[in-house]
């Protein structure tokens, strides 16, 4: 679970605000998205996203009607949107075990949330964050200075440009909060080697488990960093010109399901790769062979047809599909007629 941000010039844009985006580096004017992301040994992929309304935006009854934002949608924190995607996640049937976030969901009402959607998580926390334990309430920070020398242990976290991630960890048990099943809660400590930052993540499962586990959990939540990098360089996430709530909601929609097919598409290459020596496609190249096996060239609109579908007071799309010429793009989105806001936009599964 994790936000990002897109970058807009005019607050016309539905949602678009001056507001915090870790994608900007610091305060800027943008959208902000809520987005779920589905990962497992094999393969991850985006599976759910919410479009974030600050409360003065939501409020904005004159904005709302000129975006068609709908009447239902009222304003929501960014944990209240992860649960409603964890709520939508279970009613469709997604059999997933572990919850990772970072400190934006680690807060008390979404973690009840996930107990109660039976999630097991491990959610990062602040430095201020409390907890109960046997000596009394204590910050994870005073917690993490009472853990022995002895008590941390050293694991391989993962592999970055330079190396091998290590990093020092240790775990203690925490008290689950009234009201909830029964199972073990743990506070994680991180410990860089180099920095010697500490980072804190609230845990719990329904069975025990080890600290490997707690901790290829926690790193495992740079899958949706991954997701996003993947959806924004290579199927236009951030590059729609959208104004109004169904355009936004199409146009993310288009660029996550074709995030999913690349993501399906490289799943099973690397299966059928394990065995050999090959190296498992990257999102681009599978792009590329798309083009070249699958995806027909792209054809661009005559100019009498687009001066036809410019002069239609009606809609965006005046002709019939049998009489509108196609053109795709780059990224395989599909556009028919005029659709600069993406308000008329097709999706084509080719075989």
């Amino acid at each position: 679970m994790d936000e990002t941000g897109d970058e807009k010039s005019s607050t016309d844009c539905v949602g678009a605000a001056h507001q915090y985006s870790g994608a900007l580096g610091g305060l800027g004017l943008c959208q902000v998205a809520v987005h779920l992301t589905y990962a497992s040994r094999t393969g991850h992929a985006p599976i759910d996203r919410a479009l974030y309304l600050g409360r003065e935006w939501a409020a904005d009854e004159e904005r709302r009607l000129l975006t068609h934002v709908p009447e239902d949608i009222e304003f929501a924190t960014k944990p209240q949107q992860a649960a409603v995607m964890l709520q939508r996640a279970r009613d469709l049937g997604i059999q997933a075990r572990w919850l990772a976030g970072d400190e934006v969901y680690g807060g008390r009402e979404l973690r009840q949330a996930a107990r109660a959607l039976t999630f097991d998580y491990a959610l990062a926390v602040r430095t201020d964050h409390r907890v109960d334990t046997a000596v009394g309430r204590l910050t994870v920070t005073d917690l993490a200075a009472r853990v022995p020398k002895k008590s941390w242990i050293r694991l391989r976290t993962g592999h970055g440009l330079k190396g091998d991630r290590h990093n020092d960890g240790a775990i203690r048990p925490d008290d689950t909060p009234d009201g909830h099943r029964p199972g073990h809660a743990a506070v994680l400590v991180r410990h860089h080697r180099y920095t010697r930052e500490l980072s804190f993540y609230r845990c719990h499962s329904a069975a025990p488990v080890t600290l490997a586990n707690l901790v290829d959990v926690v790193c495992r939540r740079r899958r949706v960093e991954e997701d996003f990098q993947m959806a924004k360089g290579v199927c236009g996430l951030d590059q729609g010109q959208t104004t109004c709530w169904n355009s936004w909601m199409r146009w993310t929609l288009i660029s996550m399901l074709a995030a999913a097919v690349l993501a399906v598409a490289r799943a099973r290459t690397t299966t059928a790769t394990t065995s050999s020596e090959l190296v498992p496609p990257s999102g681009r190249e599978l792009i590329r062979l798309l083009r070249i096996t699958v995806l027909p060239r792209p054809r661009r609109l005559c100019p009498g047809l687009r001066r036809l579908t410019r002069r239609s007071p009606l809609c965006a799309c005046p002709l019939s599909l049998f009489e509108v010429d196609y053109l795709i793009v780059e990224r395989a989105e599909i556009y028919v007629g005029r659709s600069r806001h993406g308000a008329v936009m097709w999706l084509w599964f080719l075989s």
